[in-house]
């Protein structure tokens, strides 16, 4: 793996900005209503051990979630589509690539990305882009660190968990993932495209290995 890390880090280090700006990155990420890992600490005064104001209900499995499909390019960025169940690769070609991918790519001239999923690699979605005519990135496994939209996945997550007050319920969780989902400033996102050949670099210094991206 840290050979092909460093192979596609070498193949695509002197790529500019022109060439990032011509790709669509897709990913899918889960949002939970309550967090339900790590822990919170806090200082308590004497007597206060149990009070309400420091003890915090626990949801048992982070209280239901959802989970989203979107994609990111340089100035523009797909709807997201939320998705009910478990993804298989005939789900992801009728659901988000033929609908959505297929006339956003062809709208905006752009190849796609995804990551080694499953679903993304399986016969039938690859067949169907090559029949589409749609170039697609190749994508070398385990690299979250190289992809721009694990950044905006964060970035969302941030600003749901900032909402007065907070998503309560799943279709209040809809709503606060598709307004924020629009709030995020397009040069959030127009920044994280420049970062690309900081992040090959980086990439390539670490032989393959992980990076601080």
């Amino acid at each position: 793996r840290r050979r092909n890390r460093l192979k596609w880090s070498n193949a695509h280090i002197r790529w500019r900005l022109a060439l990032w700006r011509g790709v669509l990155f897709m990913d899918e990420s889960r949002f939970s209503l309550y967090r339900a890992d790590g822990r919170q600490r806090v200082w308590r005064r004497v007597g206060e051990r149990f009070a309400d104001v420091k003890v915090v209900d626990r949801v048992a499995h982070g209280g239901g979630g959802v989970m989203v499909w979107a994609g990111i390019c340089y100035g523009q960025r797909t709807q997201v589509h939320f998705i009910d169940g478990i993804l298989n690769a005939q789900r992801y070609r009728d659901e988000i690539m033929w609908p959505i991918v297929v006339p956003f790519i062809h709208d905006h001239h752009l190849m796609s990305q995804h990551d080694n999923a499953q679903p993304h690699v399986a016969r039938i979605c690859t067949q169907f882009l090559e029949a589409e005519n749609i170039p697609v990135l190749a994508w070398p496994a385990y690299s979250p660190d190289m992809s721009p939209i694990e950044h905006v996945w964060d970035a969302l997550d941030r600003r749901i968990r900032q909402r007065v007050p907070v998503p309560a319920n799943i279709q209040q969780l809809h709503t606060a993932i598709e307004e924020e989902w629009t709030n995020i400033p397009q040069t959030t996102i127009n920044n994280l495209f420049s970062s690309m050949r900081r992040r090959c670099v980086a990439l390539r210094e670490a032989n393959g290995g992980h990076t601080r991206y």
